[in-house]
């Protein structure tokens, strides 16, 4: 009696961790569709199984805009216009505007030169609809 009980109990304890990192765990994929250039589509799986880690984007918060959660969408963050305080507004955070360096395109640019397969033209990312 008492070890089903044990059972039942500890059952619980792995559903309730389960449905906590599936609510927190990121939507595949994310479009991204306020660029000027077109819609950007985002594949968490894609970057993690080139080798992405997730603090490669999302960085520790800074004072001026807290952190809510352990992993925060980058728009939350950086809006556009930029929040109050803050310095990066959304494009400068995935890429500088002539797209040479940022977030997203210098670990393109890195991948690439280094032969594996990573887009480096902007249309190989933004697409109008």
């Amino acid at each position: 009696m008492k070890l089903s009980r044990i059972g039942l109990v500890l059952g619980l304890m792995l559903g309730v961790i389960l449905v906590v990192q599936a609510a927190d765990a990121p939507k595949d994929p994310i479009v991204m569709k306020d660029a000027p250039n077109g819609a950007v589509t985002f594949d968490h799986g894609k970057h993690v199984k080139a080798g992405a880690k997730c603090e490669d984007c999302h960085h520790a918060s800074k004072p001026e805009k807290a952190a809510t959660k352990e992993q925060q969408a980058c728009r939350d963050c950086h809006t556009k216009p930029p929040a109050a305080g803050m310095k990066t507004a959304r494009q400068a955070a995935f890429h500088n505007p002539m797209a040479k360096t940022g977030t997203c395109v210098s670990c393109h640019i890195k991948q690439a030169a280094a032969g594996k397969t990573a887009p480096t033209k902007c249309a190989d990312c933004h697409k109008k609809a």
